[in-house]
C-alpha cells in the first residue's frame, strides 16, 4: 500500500540522517515479509505518493547496510524491495517470486534487472517468466538469499546486519 512505501522511505531516511544507527533491517508482520502491491490500487486515478522502484533504489543505495528479514512470503513488489536490501535472510519456510506475470504484468521495481545480477540470467528468466515461487532452500542455492533459518529470522537478520 502507499502507506507501507511511505513509511519505509520515512524509516530509511530516518535511519540515513541518524549517526546512531550502523545498520536497517526490513520485516514484515504476522510472518508475511511481502505478497508484493495491491494491483487495485494500479488504475486509481489520484493515485499519488512514494513508488515502488525509487524506493527499492534508496534502499539499494543506502550507505549503511540494509538486511532483508523473509518470513513467510516474498512475492511481486515484495521481492523487489528484497532484492534492493544488501543482505537477505530468509526462514527456512519462506517462499520467493515474481507472480504478477501469470496476470500480465512485468516486475515494475526493477525486478528484472536485479534479479539477473543476483542469481544469473537463466535462473532469473525461468523466475521472471514462469512466476513460480520458489522455496527457501532453493533461492539459498541461486544466491538470492545470504542465509536461511529455522529460528526467529528477524534476530538472525539483527545478528547478519550486526556481522557486516
Amino acid at each position: 500500500s502507499l502507506a507501507v512505501l511511505q513509511a519505509l522511505e520515512d524509516g530509511l531516511k530516518k535511519a540515513d540522517a541518524d549517526p546512531s544507527v550502523k545498520a536497517v533491517m526490513i520485516c514484515g508482520e504476522n510472518g508475511k515479509f511481502s505478497a508484493g502491491a495491491d494491483i487495485r490500487g494500479f488504475s486509481s486515478p489520484n493515485r499519488r505518493g512514494v513508488a515502488l522502484a525509487p524506493l527499492v533504489s534508496l534502499i539499494e543505495s543506502s550507505e549503511k547496510p540494509v538486511v532483508a528479514a523473509i518470513e513467510g512470503v516474498a512475492l511481486g513488489g515484495g521481492l523487489e524491495v528484497a532484492l534492493g536490501c544488501h543482505y537477505r535472510v530468509a526462514h527456512v519456510k519462506a517462499r520467493l517470486g515474481l507472480p504478477e506475470v501469470t496476470i500480465g504484468l512485468l516486475p515494475g521495481a526493477e525486478g528484472t534487472q536485479r534479479l539477473p545480477r543476483l542469481i544469473g540470467i537463466p535462473a532469473a528468466l525461468d523466475m521472471i517468466t514462469t512466476g513460480k515461487h520458489i522455496p527457501a532452500t532453493e533461492a539459498l542455492k541461486l544466491g538470492l538469499v545470504d542465509e536461511i533459518v529455522e529460528e526467529n529470522t528477524i534476530e538472525a537478520a539483527i545478528r547478519l546486519a550486526n556481522k557486516v
